[in-house]
């Protein structure tokens, strides 16, 4: 092993380097950002636990559903109200603004949603 001192200095800066983000923010991925919430107290279709870890999941149920059988009916009835699926006439109600809700969550995350590949994006 001729060369073994520049191997073990490789493989120490690569380990730097790969870890670095980590040690140099301490593991902290940064502070959770604050959306702005609907300002009419409105129950939502699912509980706020449940939107925050699968709302991608449900809006995707509600596109393949809504496109392939034309089913726009909810099954969760809040009172007496029976919610639609659609993004734009039952989530845009009452989170009106993307980029003070949406964007933030999306932003931090670092996740590019296609939604408004083919929904107008509401007016702030």
């Amino acid at each position: 092993m001729y060369d073994g001192g520049k191997i073990i200095t490789g493989l120490i800066l690569f380990v730097l380097l790969v870890t670095f983000p980590i040690w140099y923010n301490h593991g902290n991925a940064g502070a959770v950002p604050k959306v702005e919430l609907p300002k009419v107290a409105k129950e939502c279709v699912l509980p706020a636990s449940e939107m925050r870890t699968s709302h991608m999941q449900l809006l995707n149920e509600w596109r393949d559903k809504v496109l392939r059988t034309g089913d726009r009916s909810f099954d969760v009835k809040i009172g007496d109200k029976e919610y639609q699926k659609s993004l734009m006439n039952t989530c845009m109600q009452c989170h009106i603004s993307k980029k003070k809700f949406c964007d933030k969550c999306h932003s931090y995350a670092s996740v590019k949603p296609y939604c408004w590949d083919c929904h107008v994006a509401p007016v702030e």
